[in-house]
């Protein structure tokens, strides 16, 4: 899973970052509007973490753009803005939940796993495709009911491919995933960890993942 911090304050940006890091979510950061709509542009995130005082514009017309734009991920605004006004406006253009600083990273946190809960497309259910199946939220993988260990970049490789299950994945959404606009990202980086899931999977579990040439790769039963 990735996030999209939009946040100006760097020593808070980078907190919030590695305390999500602990929980195997990777998160970009962005200091302003300008660098946030980039970045949307490109990467598709799980989630926007939000704050309101930005140098170039107020987070709230960033908000209130994404939304005329057909922007439809979930947004949690952060700010030091607590009165209740501020709270019913950000809700009205469109954030699903509002944190006032200063707060409980445990809270974020919460309110983030709350929200995606909701989304169908991370919702916290058993992924299952035949005898393979990997639990997100405890980040656990089972062949035929026993564990299956794989690291914790393959495991983000897997459940991308699993939820797309009989679908390709274009090969620019899993290095937008995997590793965002912050990591350093070899030519044939995707192709390694594909290489390496494929190798693992192919003994016991009864899927196959190919490779679509000039397009992605799709996890499909064997």
């Amino acid at each position: 899973m990735r996030l999209l911090i939009v946040e100006d304050n760097p020593d808070l940006a980078q907190a919030i970052a590695q305390a999500f890091a602990v929980h195997d979510i990777r998160c970009d950061l962005a200091a302003n509007a300008g660098d946030a709509e980039l970045l949307i542009q490109t990467t598709d995130y799980a989630a926007l973490i939000l704050d309101l005082g930005l140098p170039d514009e107020d987070g709230l017309v960033l908000l209130q753009r994404l939304r005329g734009n057909r922007r439809t991920m979930p947004v949690i605004v952060v700010t030091a803005r607590g009165e209740s006004e501020m709270r019913i406006k950000g809700l009205d253009v469109g954030a699903d939940d509002y944190v006032v600083k200063p707060f409980l990273f445990a809270e974020l946190h919460a309110r983030l796993n709350a929200i995606l809960r909701r989304q169908s497309g991370y919702a916290d259910t058993v992924l299952r495709v035949a005898n393979l199946a990997l639990d997100p939220r405890l980040r656990e993988v089972t062949i035929d009911g026993r564990p299956f260990e794989l690291s914790a970049r393959e495991i983000e490789l897997l459940e991308l491919l699993m939820r797309r299950s009989g679908h390709v994945v274009p090969k620019r959404v899993l290095e937008d995933q995997l590793f965002g606009s912050g990591d350093a990202l070899g030519s044939n980086a995707v192709e390694v960890y594909v290489h390496r899931l494929r190798r693992k999977l192919e003994e016991l579990a009864e899927v196959k993942v190919q490779t679509v040439r000039g397009i992605g790769y799709m996890l499909s039963c064997a």
